[in-house]
């Protein structure tokens, strides 16, 4: 090889690298913060994915997506988004309540911040109106967290002679205290009584179900919570395990064999989650994107659990719900 042409092929490699790695590099990061367990999110997170793709982004193939989730141990929520923050991701998407909401805010006002909650956004700060969020922060909400009044009324309904009925809350959701407000003002109102209880891991869930039997409690409302949903299952053995009809926020708790839920479509909000994720890619600002509310709530019932717990649903809850399990 002639020297020149060696000189020739040393600068084409010189120049070719840095355009190579520049391509790479501008493949944009979604750093992605969640309260609960990654595995108990694969439905939410195909909705997600699904609205991403529909904005024009394929994950692995034009975008990367770190993930990182706090297992329910809400106090790492902060040094989880300061990560992401370090990463220079593009855009910081949470979900699992506020508190991921709060931690990424805390974290950055600069870098756009996609969340989905079940709490109120405006009530819990992070954002100043619906409609025109502003800043650096938008996203979805199910107001779950809304609803506990409702379902202690359908958990009435379903048995009016029950005076007993149980509230488990997780003390650090964001939304705890609000939650065992709206249960009391409800129970008050039904004239029954309300015990509350409070579970932050798995064993205190165990325990909490031991109290409330011991207590008199006849049914139980599961108050909305990230790490409560990451744990359905658990909650589907113990309410069998102790015959405890109980009623919970979101449809996947029945689909896993629960008795009843009632509230918004928490796989709907992710896709909007998704959706408002690619069009902040694409260039808009997440202050100009009004926070995605519900518009439709859905009563699931299952009628095979209820069987196995002795109960029946009248016929009117039967044609009211949405989706009936038998």
């Amino acid at each position: 090889m002639r020297r020149r042409d060696f000189i020739k092929g040393i600068i084409g490699f010189a120049t070719a690298w840095p355009l190579t790695a520049r391509t790479q590099s501008a493949i944009p990061v979604i750093g992605y913060v969640g309260t609960g367990v990654s595995e108990a999110l694969q439905g939410p997170m195909s909705a997600f994915r699904r609205g991403l793709k529909e904005m024009g982004y394929v994950e692995e193939q034009n975008v990367k997506i770190e993930y990182r989730f706090a297992e329910g141990r809400y106090n790492r929520l902060p040094a989880l988004a300061a990560e992401l923050v370090q990463r220079h991701a593009a855009v910081i998407v949470t979900s699992g309540g506020s508190r991921a909401a709060l931690a990424a805010k805390a974290a950055t006002n600069k870098i756009p911040i996609i969340f989905s909650t079940g709490d109120d956004p405006v009530e819990t700060g992070l954002v100043s109106s619906l409609n025109r969020p502003g800043g650096n922060i938008t996203g979805a909400t199910f107001l779950t967290s809304v609803l506990e009044g409702k379902r202690l009324e359908l958990l009435h309904e379903l048995l009016p002679s029950v005076g007993v009925i149980a509230l488990l809350t997780n003390p650090n959701s964001g939304s705890a205290k609000a939650q065992v407000q709206q249960a009391q003002e409800a129970a008050n109102r039904l004239g029954v009584k309300l015990i509350v209880l409070n579970a932050i891991n798995e064993d205190e869930i165990d325990t909490s179900f031991e109290k409330m039997m011991n207590d008199g409690a006849k049914a139980l409302l599961v108050s909305p919570d990230a790490f409560f949903f990451s744990q359905r299952k658990q909650f589907v053995v113990l309410t069998a395990r102790y015959a405890l009809p109980a009623i919970y926020q979101l449809r996947e708790f029945t689909t896993d064999g629960g008795l009843m839920s009632y509230g918004a479509s928490v796989t709907e909000a992710y896709h909007q989650v998704g959706v408002y994720t690619g069009r902040v890619l694409n260039g808009e600002k997440p202050g100009d994107l009004p926070v995605v509310q519900p518009t439709k709530f859905e009563l699931v019932i299952n009628l095979r659990t209820a069987k196995a717990l002795g109960l029946t649903f009248p016929n009117a809850m039967q044609l009211l719900a949405d989706e009936v399990i038998e």
